[in-house]
């Protein structure tokens, strides 16, 4: 299993697998949790509301495991279906509004999901400070000045951290940043 993921058939024996023993679902867990965060993050706007419906969509994921059935479709079209629902159910239940984008399963939304999902893989391979920065910045939406308090940084070594790590992402890729 390389970068790319497993293939079609590896992760056919990783379904079955995990559905023999569920303590080996955390292999798909892990091969998934990005992709599916990516797609419930961009819906729900709140973090810690996206990270309560990622973990139900796993919790169900897990529970009805057995019932899932191999077609040859990718396990991540059906943990999006669930997510989908989820991220509706969720919104059902919180009185708080424009929280939510509950527009339907699209490959659009697929697509962009697996490039948030990318993007979460690379940053989290920056050093830890630059990693922070990212976070802190484009994930909890904070100022320079707020990233720089938090870390006990000035705000020009934050904004140099920052430019550091976006410079860093299209390297690890095999892009160019010019």
């Amino acid at each position: 299993m390389g970068q790319a993921g497993p293939t079609r058939e590896e992760e056919r024996l990783l379904i079955e697998a995990a559905q023999r023993d569920p303590g080996r679902f955390g292999e798909l867990y892990e091969l998934h949790f990005d992709r599916i965060y990516a797609y419930v993050a961009r819906r729900v706007r709140d973090r810690g509301c996206a990270e309560d419906v990622t973990s139900e969509v796993f919790h169900q994921a897990l529970a009805h495991l057995q019932n899932y059935e191999w077609r040859g479709a990718a396990f991540a079209t059906w943990l999006y279906r669930i997510a989908a629902n989820a991220i509706i159910d969720s919104a059902a239940r919180t009185a708080r509004k424009g929280q939510f984008e509950t527009d339907p399963l699209t490959d659009a939304g697929i697509e962009e999901a697996e490039q948030s999902a990318s993007v979460f893989r690379l940053v989290r391979e920056l050093p830890e400070d630059q990693r922070r920065v990212l976070e802190m910045r484009f994930v909890e939406d904070r100022s320079i000045r707020e990233v720089a308090d938090a870390m006990g940084r000035s705000e020009g070594a934050v904004k140099q951290l920052q430019l550091r790590a976006i410079e860093a992402l299209p390297a690890r890729t095999g892009g160019s940043n010019g």
